[in-house]
């Protein structure tokens, strides 16, 4: 290499090397922790039951149909 592209090149390292090994920045201290979000629990969890109570509707649903159809075979 000749001595004008190593000097850049040098300059670009020694900064890579110097940026690396500087100290991270000051986290400020956390007195309080957050609060718990219960809104985003509740917001999830309600579509979740609406989900369970449906089921559990198309469940009593088929098992009336099938005492349906075993009523109707006999």
């Amino acid at each position: 290499m000749t001595g004008i592209t190593a000097r850049p090149l040098a300059a670009a390292i020694i900064a890579a090397c110097t940026a690396a090994c500087s100290p991270p920045p000051e986290t400020p201290p956390i007195d309080d922790p957050p609060e718990p979000q219960a809104a985003l629990h509740d917001s999830l969890q309600a579509p979740l039951d609406a989900a369970r109570a449906v089921e559990a509707t198309v469940q009593d649903a088929a098992a009336a149909q099938r005492a349906q159809v075993e009523h109707a075979s006999e």
